[in-house]
């Protein structure tokens, strides 16, 4: 996770960005810490990368890399303004250890577009993360990558508008992932390729998934989620699940709320 010391709202790449509202920066900071030692308090290690006065969306640090069994492929982000971010996280991740860090050929935003099962990676594309990533990432980390097309603008990374609820264990047959999606956000073809791959997924509604519920982040039993998607609270308990709700509504005037401030360092 990286503090949202810098964060601020000067430009606009994505729908909800808009530079004529203030972002309160102490608010900011306070939802960002509840959220950070939430994870603590849940048994989770945290560590933190070092804010960058240039990149006020680092915040955001899900989309600096996807990491798969200890390997990194990093980030190549779509607009200028974020350009600069990618060769931070990856020094980041250089300098803890991790030994395999790869700079990827081509455009894509790390977890904001690359959800991870025990089986595949689901990859967003339409918006900001290029078709021909996909193949990059099945080469590097050896897993099928099953590509989705967003056609809805609000949800413009993969992350918005889907989550992982239960990786599953692998295996022949894919395992028994599990996920949470809204259909709105997905192309017709997209949305038959997800229900043949989880057919009891939690389908989330327009209302919850506008409050970014699908910004979410679970470790197979707790599932941290914004607050105000409040139809999703009950869904997640029937099966089993202990929802969470946290407030990161300051956040959110950059476009991200939970996922996208996380990014998960899976280490095998």
């Amino acid at each position: 996770m990286c503090p949202p010391a810098h964060f601020r709202v000067s430009y606009s790449i994505n729908p909800w960005m808009n530079p004529d509202k203030p972002v309160d920066l102490a608010l900011a900071q306070a939802q960002w810490e509840d959220l950070r030692d939430r994870y603590r308090a849940l048994g989770h290690t945290v560590e933190e990368l070092a804010p960058h006065p240039e990149f006020p969306d680092m915040v955001f640090a899900a989309n600096g890399a996807t990491v798969v069994d200890g390997r990194v492929l990093g980030a190549r982000f779509a607009f200028a303004e974020r350009h600069g971010e990618a060769a931070v996280h990856a020094r980041w991740y250089r300098d803890h250890g991790f030994a395999d860090v790869r700079t990827p050929q081509n455009v894509n935003e790390g977890e904001g577009d690359f959800a991870v099962t025990a089986s595949w990676l689901l990859a967003g594309r339409g918006f900001r993360s290029s078709p021909l990533s996909h193949a990059e990432a099945q080469e590097y980390f050896a897993r099928p990558v099953l590509g989705l097309d967003l056609v809805d603008p609000r949800y413009y990374h993969l992350d918005t508008a889907l989550c992982v609820l239960d990786a599953g264990s692998g295996g022949p047959g894919g395992g028994a992932a599990e996920v949470m999606y809204y259909p709105g956000a997905f192309s017709a073809g997209s949305r038959a390729v997800l229900a043949r791959l989880f057919p009891d997924a939690l389908i989330a509604g327009a209302g919850d998934a506008a409050a970014f519920g699908l910004n979410a982040v679970s470790d197979g039993l707790h599932v941290l989620l914004p607050q105000a998607a409040v139809g999703l609270f009950a869904p997640l308990r029937e099966r089993g699940y202990e929802p969470i709700g946290m407030d990161l509504t300051e956040l959110l005037k950059g476009g991200g709320s939970v996922k996208c401030v996380t990014a998960e360092l899976r280490l095998g």
